[in-house]
């Protein structure tokens, strides 16, 4: 069992006893020191704040994360895309009927799909999925947003108290993201997946901006980034890289497809950057992408490399092929361009 260190202890012999047999009884030998620290972290809270506003805000956060993880870690090695845009676009707009569309093609193909659970675009995204392919992330507002009437399975939605947690659900348990026009609320979700993206917060992933044709609404949002954002140096050029404008849910459906054909996933490991592939790379391409893209890298070479202990450990992807690498987990932008010409070879 790994050992617990100081930090991570209440300092009371009889208290810390009483947590560890609870972790053990509770979970498996490999999450026991996990379970520990939280129940032990409950505790210090319980000691240290007389406040129940500050409890009931960390109550109500564990029981939410908890029972999302419980929804869809069955789902977990199905491709997810999250959807955002108005919930005050109508029935008969261009918009909507381009997100029905565009679920109904994705999930066709075996994709599923999570959406915020209300009307407008959001209603579109489920009226459009097969049925039992969707999940809606409701959240509950003091004007009572009520789940939309196409979710056809009831244990698919989870009505959430808190922003922060919906969107922590939205970012880790999906694999794209799709945004329509609309207003605050797409922005800010829009916005926090590109600043995550662009920090390494969250794993690289296609970000589509999807207008319809004759819209100018996201070629204008582009304008202000570049006007505002980029020349008065707030963002760097690669950064534009992070998202792709498209006109048509085809469009979309291969700028997704295209991110993922050869890239898989990746994990960082004790400074080291592992690239997972559905396949090999030629040695033309593994060339091109070491003179390409040297300058991400802190030293050394992009390399095939062997599954790490870790990812042997957790099992983690055992049959795909790697390349690592020690980028400067910096310039993710680049590392993007870097997936882009990965997907690109055609050994």
């Amino acid at each position: 069992m790994k050992k617990i260190s100081k930090e991570y202890e209440i300092g009371d012999k009889a208290i810390d006893g009483l947590i560890g047999e609870l972790a053990g009884r509770s979970c498996s030998a490999e999450t026991e020191h996990v379970l520990r620290e939280i129940l032990t972290t409950a505790v210090k809270l319980g000691r240290e704040s007389n406040d129940r506003g500050d409890l009931k805000l960390v109550n109500n956060t564990l029981k939410e994360l908890r029972y999302s993880f419980k929804i869809f870690s069955p789902y977990r090695d199905v491709k997810k895309v999250i959807i955002f845009g108005s919930a005050r676009s109508g029935k008969r707009s261009a918009e909507y009927k381009m997100a029905e569309e565009f679920t109904r093609k994705l999930t066709a193909k075996g994709y599923m799909i999570v959406t915020g659970g209300g009307p407008g675009i959001m209603e579109a995204g489920n009226k459009g999925a097969e049925s039992g392919k969707e999940f809606a992330l409701n959240i509950r507002l003091p004007f009572e947003q009520k789940p939309n009437p196409y979710i056809d399975e009831k244990d698919k939605i989870i009505n959430f108290k808190y922003f922060f947690t919906r969107k922590l659900i939205f970012v880790k348990e999906t694999d794209a993201t799709a945004l329509f026009p609309g207003g605050f609320g797409t922005h800010d979700e829009g916005f926090e997946m590109l600043t995550l993206i662009q920090t390494g917060k969250s794993r690289p992933r296609p970000v589509v901006l999807m207008e319809p044709k004759g819209s100018a609404y996201w070629e204008a949002w582009r304008r202000y980034v570049v006007d505002h954002l980029l020349k008065n140096g707030f963002i760097k050029k690669e950064d534009l890289k992070l998202f792709s404008i498209v006109k048509s849910v085809d469009e979309a459906i291969r700028c997704i497809e295209d991110f993922y054909r050869v890239y898989h996933s990746i994990r960082y490991v004790s400074g080291l950057t592992i690239m997972r592939l559905n396949r090999d790379i030629s040695g033309k391409t593994l060339a091109l992408i070491n003179k390409k893209f040297k300058d991400i890298l802190i030293n050394g070479d992009i390399r095939r490399s062997p599954p790490t202990d870790k990812e042997i450990q957790e099992r983690e992807h055992i049959s795909l092929p790697r390349i690592a690498m020690n980028f400067n987990m910096r310039d993710y932008g680049r590392l993007c361009e870097m997936i882009d010409v990965i997907n690109r070879d055609r050994s």
